[in-house]
């Protein structure tokens, strides 16, 4: 469609400039007011156009706010992809904990197994010994063998002890036994609750890899709408460009004309100004030959009279000069004002370093989102996120990699780092702008989370901020490259 306009208004041009007189030295008046009459043609497209390019901004204007509200969703989604990230944290160490304890439970177990098996070996032997020995122990027949005494005592003693020993591992074999019982019910639940941590630990992945889709998707949805913006108002400010070189066409034809009717009224006056030269010049001849013979017959009549006046005059000289005296004043000195006396001159914090590859560039608060967004009244498309903060406030590499520029760029980034990354297997560009202070140099590798320089206001910049770009490959002038940070980072 605007292709077929463009179309058209090059056959209007064309029929235009054809209908046109030639301009020269004989060209009517006519032929400027047909010009003025087709610029004022011309000057009613532009204003359709910006009419429609005014219309299309308004439409920017509405997409910019369902951008925030997209953004917004965004930033909501980093926020929950950040919070499910710690919860598969916390249930992968609480598993990592209950396989530690089921460790220690089996070992436990197999220590008890041990023990047990010992004691039922004993028991087996001490078994095995009294059936040799003719089937049960009689203690008193013991007791009653004594020969004497003292006999009777060390008998006593020593039945007493037998019995207290076959008591203690009976009695430490059932203590092992409901121990050993305990312990493998215990594994058991443990088992079960591994089972289950194991279930959420795989819905918390689940929910995890459905967030960064849904940002996925978003983010898409957020790069269309910014590109067919672009593209639409490409085509206006093409329109509205060539109506423009068709306009300052006809306009330059406009003042050559102009300019041609002047140069012929300015011939016309310089002949007009000779002619009353020559009649002036005539006329003054004129006079002055007729007053030169005037004062010829006047200068006889006063040459007779000029010799009686001048002898008249001698003798009157004579006598007032014997009573003549002369007088001089006396100079008077002035004293030079003093110059007046001359007045003295006047006397004359850094972010945390998150997990993964990226981490954010510096603390502060988000003022400024990637896309189309309104400066000072006039929409415009912002290439980077903005980060507010105090001067100073420290910036960091938000990936390793080298140092591609570090100084002051005259486009109006003002002192800025640019880094260049390459991130499994892909270049990758970052841009930090308005600096107030540089701590790296070209060509200088930098790591993750390394200073390199402070917040500021330099450039372009209305107020101390970081601005922040990524581009997906090397830096290039039209940005094209350029994509929304939170493609890669939280903000």
């Amino acid at each position: 469609m605007v292709k077929k306009s463009l179309l058209s208004l090059s056959i209007t041009s064309a029929l235009i400039f054809g209908s046109l007189p030639v301009i020269s030295g004989t060209a009517s008046a006519e032929s400027l007011n047909e010009l003025e009459q087709k610029q004022q043609e011309l000057q009613q497209q532009r204003e359709k156009v910006g009419g429609e390019i005014s219309s299309k901004n308004k439409n920017i204007e509405n997409v910019i706010s369902e951008q925030e509200k997209t953004t917004a969703q965004i930033v909501e989604l980093d926020k929950k992809i950040s919070k499910t990230t710690a919860d598969i944290e916390s249930v992968s160490k609480k598993i990592d904990e209950t396989n530690a304890t089921i460790d220690a439970l089996r070992e436990e177990i197999e220590i008890l197994i041990k023990k047990i098996e010992e004691r039922t070996a004993l028991l087996e032997e001490r078994a095995r010994a009294i059936q040799v020995s003719g089937g049960t122990v009689s203690y008193m027949d013991v007791l009653l063998g004594a020969e004497s005494f003292s006999d009777f005592i060390d008998r006593f003693s020593a039945v007493n002890t037998l019995v207290a020993a076959d008591r203690q591992i009976m009695e430490e074999q059932a203590r092992d036994q409901k121990a050993l019982e305990e312990k493998e019910a215990q594994v058991k639940e443990e088992l079960a609750a591994l089972e289950n941590q194991k279930a959420e630990l795989d819905q918390l992945k689940a929910d995890l890899d459905g967030q960064k889709a849904e940002k996925s998707s978003l983010m898409a949805q957020l790069e269309e709408q910014q590109k067919e913006l672009e593209k639409e108002i490409e085509k206006l400010q093409d329109k509205d460009g060539e109506l423009q070189n068709m306009s300052a066409d006809v306009q330059n034809r406009i003042v050559a004309e102009q300019e041609r009717l002047a140069e012929l009224a300015r011939q016309r006056e310089l002949e007009r100004q000779a002619e009353e030269k020559r009649q002036r010049e005539a006329a003054e001849a004129a006079a002055a030959a007729e007053a030169k013979a005037a004062a010829e017959a006047k200068a006889a009549a006063d040459a007779a009279s000029a010799q009686a006046a001048s002898a008249q005059a001698a003798s009157a000289q004579a006598a007032q000069s014997s009573n003549s005296s002369s007088s001089q004043p006396k100079a008077q000195a002035s004293t030079p004002a003093p110059a007046p006396a001359q007045s003295a001159p006047a006397a004359s914090p850094k972010p945390a370093v998150s997990s993964g590859a990226w981490t954010v560039p510096a603390f502060g608060r988000t003022t400024s989102e990637f896309g189309y967004d309104v400066l000072n009244g006039s929409p415009r498309f912002h290439y980077g996120i903005d980060v507010a903060g105090p001067v100073g406030t420290s910036i960091v590499a938000a990936a390793s990699g080298y140092v591609v520029e570090a100084g002051f760029n005259s486009g109006g980034y003002g002192n800025w780092v640019m880094i260049t990354h390459n991130i499994n297997g892909k270049t990758i560009t970052s841009v930090y702008a308005h600096l107030s202070s540089l701590a790296v140099s070209s060509g200088q590798y930098v790591e993750k989370g390394q200073y390199i320089g402070g917040m500021g206001n330099t450039g372009y910049s209305f107020g101390s901020h970081l601005h922040f770009e990524i581009h997906e490959g090397g830096w290039n002038g039209s940005k094209s490259n350029a994509v929304n940070p939170r493609k890669y980072i939280s903000f």
